[in-house]
């Protein structure tokens, strides 16, 4: 209430007294920040140093930011899904090379208590970095693969920049999604790009009303003000116009899980012809309740993205996606050097290029299946590329990635 009633005096003395232009925009604009950091920064429990410079706010489950959404205001929190899919991953416990679990770097300083959620304190700098204030923890639009369209489409890299290298499954109705991957630290070339390696769950067309739910692994200088590799979440119901960000940076997903957080960093990290290191995300939709569930690991249920956020997913999805993206800015006047995955590409294999591996969907039954008919999607095969496989332990597979620039790719 001070922050807005100090916006309108700032604003009568700029129109009145004919302030200094530059001054008033300045000085509104720190209003702005400092409004967002108090909605976003909720009075913690416990606070948790991060050896990465991160702060992780133990805030009440009650407290999250979840519930500003005007159609979640008498919203009951579940604190369990009703079901989970039928069908227990294969080869979970056989992951090559692994010398220890995947973690988040916070946990060696500490753990939230029970009845809290982990939330990464959002920092002044982080907001001062975006545009703007209304801007902060939003994906650009057009930034979706859009594979086999039904109409000849405009050059999506320079329509968008951003680039792929992706499998999927379309034409049926899909409930949810599992996949294990691998995690890196790709290499970033300009502060504004990104790399990251996701699902995306999809419904609708990929219009101005396209509805996705995504989950994986991004390194995003730009976000989160460094170049650690970190778990993230994003979703949107107008094809990114709107509504929807990332992690817990607006309302929308409801955390209910008190050891991981969204936006905080992975560790360890695979490493090139040495151990490899994966995180499993399975997202689903409960039959009961609707909502959409997120997993992390076998063990920690994360929360769900309510029903009533979307339109065509409040029934299914009618598209699965897997795979990387990168933002090619060219700002060099050549393509970006940014690496997807690991840098290499798919042929390199094991130990070497990045993989999703036991990637499932999960059918009308509520039961986990491998997909049929998958398509694979890059825009440019010379800069990241993509190859798809089937075997044992593994399930279906594909390795992805590549290093963007090189002399194939100018």
């Amino acid at each position: 209430m001070v922050v807005a009633m100090g916006k309108v005096v700032l604003l009568f003395l700029c129109m009145v007294l004919v302030v200094v232009p530059l001054a008033c925009t300045d000085s509104i604009q720190k209003l702005e920040v400092q409004k967002h950091l108090k909605n976003l920064n909720r009075p913690p429990v416990r606070s948790i140093k991060s050896p990465d410079g991160d702060v992780i706010d133990c805030i009440h489950v009650t407290h999250q930011p979840a519930f500003d959404h005007p159609d979640l205001k008498n919203h009951k929190i579940q604190m369990k899904p009703n079901f989970h899919p039928e069908g227990h991953p294969f080869g979970e416990s056989k992951v090559s090379s692994n010398s220890k679990p995947i973690t988040q770097l916070w946990h060696q300083n500490g753990r939230c208590p029970e009845g809290t959620i982990p939330v990464r304190r959002t920092k002044k700098d982080d907001i001062l970095r975006t545009s703007s204030v209304q801007h902060f923890g939003k994906k650009k639009q057009s930034s979706f693969p859009q594979p086999k369209p039904a109409k000849p489409l405009p050059d999506i890299i320079s329509q968008s920049g951003h680039q792929h290298a992706i499998v999927y499954v379309e034409g049926d109705k899909y409930y949810g999604a599992k996949a294990t991957i691998n995690v890196w630290d790709p290499k970033i070339q300009q502060p504004n790009e990104f790399s990251l390696s996701q699902m995306w769950i999809l419904g609708g067309s990929f219009g101005q009303d396209l509805n996705s739910i995504e989950a994986g692994w991004q390194v995003s200088p730009d976000l989160y003000g460094d170049n650690n590799t970190r778990l993230f979440t994003y979703w949107t119901s107008d094809a990114y116009q709107a509504t929807g960000c990332y992690n817990l940076l607006c309302s929308g997903f409801i955390q209910i899980n008190s050891d991981i957080a969204l936006g905080a960093s992975i560790s360890p990290l695979s490493k090139y012809s040495s151990s490899q290191y994966d995180i499993s995300i399975l997202v689903w939709k409960d039959p009961k309740e609707g909502n959409w569930w997120m997993q992390f690991g076998n063990d920690h249920v994360m929360g769900y993205w309510p029903a009533p956020l979307f339109s065509y997913l409040s029934d299914s999805a009618s598209m699965i996606e897997w795979g990387g993206e990168v933002v090619n800015s060219e700002s060099d006047g050549q393509h970006t050097s940014t690496q997807m995955g690991s840098g290499h590409f798919p042929e390199e294999g094991f130990g070497k290029a990045s993989y999703f591996k036991n990637i499932q969907i999960v059918d009308g039954d509520n039961k986990l299946r491998a997909p049929k008919d998958l398509g694979t999607y890059t825009e440019q095969d010379s800069c990241y590329n993509v190859q798809t496989g089937s075997a044992g332990d593994w399930g279906n597979y594909f390795y992805y990635g590549g290093p963007g620039r090189n002399p194939n790719c100018p």
